[in-house]
């Protein structure tokens, strides 16, 4: 590499500087220029002295405002072993003589990039003219080519192993030039001529979607390969095998139906069908965020007219349906396309009180009463299967997955059961710590998340139900979370919702913006969707949250108002909804995917009416 700290050169031969070509008052301040020792020189840099062999390049900086005369020129002299040039920051003197001193020390120099190209080692010299071959060159160098056709390839490496070595900087940048493009290979355009197009295909198949179309433009071949391999169509392929959003796309916007194998008798459509699709699909995905962002959407209403006491206290959706627990102690199933309730099997009793916690997957629906029982459904038959019994008071909340159930009571206890079949549903584990009720209860395969009352969330380790560690810092009690990996967020009667790292217990950040109880709330990898008692619904910006540089003013992006009339119990969302239900008896669908018109959806800022709603 270069060495940039060099304090003196001493030429012992003679008092004048060795140029070759030209003297310094040919050169410009501040230019680099090449040269060659003519015999080994004292080196002294800061490193001790060196023999500087004068096979060596070299370059000297005549530095800005130095007098043009050599023995008066401060200098910096760069010896290099075949490294990028760069830039130089130093000061260098020249002593004449044997010993003395001519010229006093000299100014510190401004720092110049080494670079390649006209008068600099290892740009190929630049403008230097080529000479004429004299004719005794010419014969010699076909002596010496032929003598290389008779070797051996490994003799013919190692010769010319050794003839690079006696080569200085700028005759390898040279030849480097000249290797360059007989070392580059086309093998895009080289496969498909062997036979090996599935593998041209496989390597342009990782690229994303930026790349693949840069690869278009590179030439006809790598065209054809992309679209002959139908490689736009596995690109949006893998995204909707890995990205929800484009899953969910897919299937609502009916463009799905063209992708992977087709079934017997179809056909797919050919290469610029996709071509032309990903484009669209970028640019729905952009109108939904956008109408996340400017609260645009199209509302749907499902009434419930329970006869006697209303509310409804909790939802779960898909898909094709909504399930959901009401106050007046049943269970109603609605269609998703009529938003009606089911006729057979869309009314399930039971309970003997509200109910105020369920969960359902492709075999049961699991909800949990004020009467304090916990009773398991058939999801397709609507029978009731079994019926739990332990709390001593109401049921408030339940999470099943993976063969384990956890429940939480107002009786302040956690249950935590073992799931063998729904007719077999064995108690594991009662969990004790909290000192008012359990509100709520979240788990995976690491942890177990409670909170309550007593405004703490209580951690228990799932594999052994021991406590774990408490998170503490809400001003009353917690109403709702979530947990997932190691982020818990949490919503108090304080007004307030709070993110926690699971792992060490700190909060992480405060969102404030509810006037009352935030009594519902989750996230995904995006956002925070929240209700509160006041009516309200917020759009929090999650990745802005845990951005503790992010001012707190801007972290909610909207708050949908004015339809509920009712406090807001509970929610679900996705990438295209929030589905909630409120004690109106009401359930809303907040569609983002097909919206209205701005004017026509219900937004509102804090400022007063404003319908492109609130970022405070």
């Amino acid at each position: 590499m270069y060495l940039f700290k060099p304090v003196q050169c001493l030429w012992k031969e003679s008092r004048k500087f060795p140029w070759p070509v030209c003297c310094p008052s040919q050169m410009s301040e501040g230019q680099y220029f090449p040269f060659f020792f003519h015999k080994s020189y004292d080196f002294i840099s800061s490193r001790g002295p060196r023999e500087v062999p004068h096979t060596q390049s070299h370059r000297v900086l005549i530095p800005q405002g130095s007098p043009k005369e050599p023995e008066k020129a401060p200098m910096t002299v760069i010896y290099d072993n075949n490294t990028s040039p760069m830039s130089v920051t130093t000061s260098v003197g020249i002593r004449s003589g044997d010993g003395g001193s001519d010229n006093e020390e000299s100014e510190p120099m401004t720092t110049i990039p080494l670079t390649q190209g006209s008068g600099g080692v290892g740009g190929g010299g630049g403008g230097r003219r080529k000479k004429e071959s004299t004719a005794q060159y010419n014969n010699e160098r076909e002596m010496c080519l032929q003598y290389f056709e008779k070797w051996s390839e490994q003799d013919q490496l190692e010769f010319m192993e050794h003839l690079l070595s006696r080569m200085c900087h700028y005759q390898h940048g040279h030849i480097n030039a000249f290797l360059k493009p007989m070392l580059q290979r086309d093998f895009i355009t080289l496969l498909p001529k062997k036979g090996l197009d599935h593998v041209a295909e496989k390597i342009l198949g990782y690229l994303d979607a930026k790349s693949l179309r840069e690869a278009e433009l590179v030439c006809k071949e790598w065209h054809r390969v992309i679209a002959d391999g139908l490689l736009w169509k596995k690109l949006i392929e893998r995204k909707v095998r890995t990205d929800p959003l484009w899953r969910g796309l897919s299937e609502r916007k009916g463009w799905g139906m063209y992708l992977f194998k087709p079934r017997p008798g179809e056909q797919h459509p050919g290469h610029s069908y996709y071509r032309k699709l990903y484009p669209k699909i970028i640019q729905d995905i952009q109108t939904i965020e956008n109408n996340w962002r400017m609260g645009r959407h199209n509302l749907q209403r499902i009434n419930c007219r329970s006869e006697n006491s209303k509310g409804v206290y909790c939802l779960q959706y898909d898909d094709q349906k909504i399930v959901s627990g009401l106050r007046d102690n049943t269970i109603k199933i609605w269609d998703r396309t009529s938003l009606q309730c089911y006729k057979v099997r869309g009314v399930l009793t039971g309970h003997t009180g509200s109910v105020l916690c369920l969960q359902y997957d492709e075999r049961v629906i699991i909800s949990g009463s004020s009467d304090s029982t916990v009773r398991v459904w058939d999801v397709n038959t609507g029978e009731m299967t079994n019926t739990l019994i332990h709390h001593c008071e109401a049921v408030l909340h339940l999470r099943f997955n993976n063969g384990m159930m956890v429940t939480c009571s107002k009786d302040r206890s956690i249950a935590v059961w073992d799931m063998v079949s729904p007719a077999e549903i064995n108690l594991r584990r009662v969990l004790v710590g909290h000192r008012a009720a359990v509100n709520v209860v979240d788990f995976d395969e690491k942890y177990i998340v409670s909170a309550s009352g007593d405004r703490t969330i209580k951690v228990w380790s799932t594999g052994t139900c021991e406590f774990v560690r408490t998170l503490n810092g809400h001003k009353r009690g917690i109403a709702c979370l979530q947990y997932r990996d190691r982020l818990v967020v949490s919503g108090s009667s304080d007004n307030t919702i709070r993110l926690w790292d699971i792992e060490c217990g700190a909060c992480l950040r405060i969102l404030e913006g509810h006037e009352e109880l935030v009594r519902c709330i989750r996230f995904d990898n995006k956002r925070i969707v929240s209700g509160a008692y006041d009516g309200k619904i917020k759009v929090w910006d999650l990745q802005a949250a845990l951005d503790l540089r992010v001012p707190a003013g801007t972290l909610c992006l909207r708050t949908l108002v004015g339809e509920h009339s009712g406090r807001v119990f509970r929610l679900q969302f996705d990438e295209f909804q929030i589905v909630s239900s409120s004690h109106d008896d009401t359930i809303l669908i907040w569609d983002f995917l097909n919206c209205s018109p701005p004017e026509a959806s219900g937004i509102t800022s804090a400022r007063g009416g404003s319908p492109t709603g609130d970022r405070s």
